[in-house]
């Protein structure tokens, strides 16, 4: 083991010169839910990847929806709604009782103390993922700070980084201190809830030693810009996936199991809500249209697959055959469906690396995407899929007829398939949080 020093930078990089043995690690993964988000999914798959890699690992929810007994769910009670509701409520207040940026913003204000649990007790490191929304408070933080245990923190988006807000949206307080939010009621003041936030996050950041992993480079890069992170131990680890799971299958197959046409080419949109802005269901609408206008001959060719809640309000906007399908949630029908299209696009503007291109492209299925985010780590453009430019309809429509008309099709598809082998595979993402942890310990080792 390398030797420790006051003096000692932060790790830059991950190294294999740590000697803990993973078979007496154990981890506890702390999320709000054990299904529902992308942040609950990829913890889920990393309790799994971890298992599977020899280490113990557990995971703590608040809202637990299977039966799997490696998932712990908090002592229910009126407690736990009650957290939530009055974290909502005081986020209400200072929004001058407008709805509007209600769940933009998370304050932390209240939450489980989860200390004094035994599975809290018994573990070697404590790894925060998505922990909004009433789970832990920031007093519940600073004693999980204070109780001695190495601390994994992954960011699955900007909140750790900043002061209240999930999505920055172009602005840049934070890399000096948050305040004069621009989602507050006047865009906020110089001592507004913004900057309140902030300076209790930067009281504990100062007494811990919480190792950030983001779950893109791009967030990575993003979250050493903050103040509030300058000199910490931020890694970029992906979100893992079960590459036995989710693998290419025969594609009329999965279109007949999914009651979907297998006489055309199909266009994959998803989102938890298909109606929410973030997403860029409108740029795909204008994309579409677009497409029609120049190649009129598309409309008999083509169908969109709009998945998720309140899909069914996408289908009189687009000017394709579209076929709505409600929130999926069963892994097997998740598979089906990906497996059953030909491309999946996702315009969003906003996104750190998003499950669902994972997901498709360990299907074999190329996908579409804007040049945000943690995107273009995922999508190699022209090799396996196309990155169109930001907020730009009329190169996602080049994107989309590339993809299903002018590329070699089964080149891209075997193509997506080896960088998910290579990149985001359980085992090749269990080895780099292994790395972290194995950090962790020894750097709360050194420093007793």
């Amino acid at each position: 083991m390398r030797q420790c020093t006051a003096n000692a930078p932060p790790y830059a990089h991950l190294n294999t010169k740590y000697t803990y043995y993973i078979y007496r690690m154990r981890i506890l993964i702390v999320n709000t839910s054990e299904r529902t988000g992308g942040a609950a999914v990829a913890a889920a798959r990393l309790v799994s990847a971890l298992n599977n890699s020899g280490v113990q690992a557990r995971m703590l929810v608040r809202d637990k929806q299977t039966t799997n007994p490696v998932v712990v769910a908090l002592p229910k009670g009126v407690r736990s709604r009650w957290r939530f509701l009055w974290e909502r409520w005081t986020i209400f207040w200072h929004l001058h009782f407008n709805r509007h940026n209600l769940f933009a913003i998370d304050v932390a204000n209240t939450g489980a103390d989860i200390t004094s649990l035994r599975e809290f007790k018994q573990a070697d490191v404590i790894h925060l993922s998505w922990i909004n929304q009433g789970m832990l408070s920031l007093s519940t933080i600073r004693k999980i700070v204070n109780s001695g245990k190495p601390m994994v923190w992954t960011m699955h988006d900007i909140w750790p980084a900043t002061a209240i807000c999930h999505l920055t949206l172009g602005c840049n307080n934070f890399k000096q201190q948050c305040r004069r939010c621009k989602y507050l009621p006047g865009g906020g003041g110089d001592n507004d809830l913004s900057a309140k936030v902030w300076n209790k996050k930067k009281r504990i950041y100062e007494k811990s030693d919480i190792h950030f992993v983001a779950c893109s480079r791009w967030l990575a890069d993003q979250a050493r810009q903050s103040q509030l992170l300058r000199g910490r131990h931020v890694f970029a680890i992906p979100n893992p996936i079960d590459t036995r799971v989710f693998a290419p299958k025969n594609k009329i197959e999965s279109a007949q199991r999914m009651n979907l046409p297998t006489n055309k080419r199909l266009i994959l949109f998803a989102a938890q809500r298909a109606t929410n802005a973030n997403k860029g269901l409108a740029y795909l609408v204008e994309a579409c249209n677009l497409l029609v206008a120049q190649y009129p001959e598309l409309k008999e060719s083509i169908a969109l697959v709009v998945l998720g809640g309140k899909a069914n309000q996408a289908v009189a906007e687009l000017p394709f055959p579209t076929i709505p399908i409600d929130y999926v949630s069963d892994t097997a029908t998740l598979v089906s469906l990906y497996n059953a299209v030909h491309t999946f696009v996702l315009p969003s503007l906003s996104e750190n690396l998003p499950n669902t291109i994972m997901e498709a492209m360990a299907c074999g299925v190329p996908c579409v995407g804007f040049n945000v985010g943690g995107i273009p780590e995922e999508i190699d453009h022209q090799k396996n899929g196309y990155v169109a430019r930001y907020r730009d309809a009329a190169d996602l429509a080049q994107g989309i007829r590339w993809v299903l008309c002018e590329a070699d099709y089964a080149e891209l598809s075997a193509q997506a398939v080896r960088k998910v082998l290579a990149n985001y595979s359980q085992q090749a993402v269990a080895l780099q949080y292994i790395e972290v942890y194995n950090q962790a310990l020894a750097f709360k080792k050194c420093m007793l």
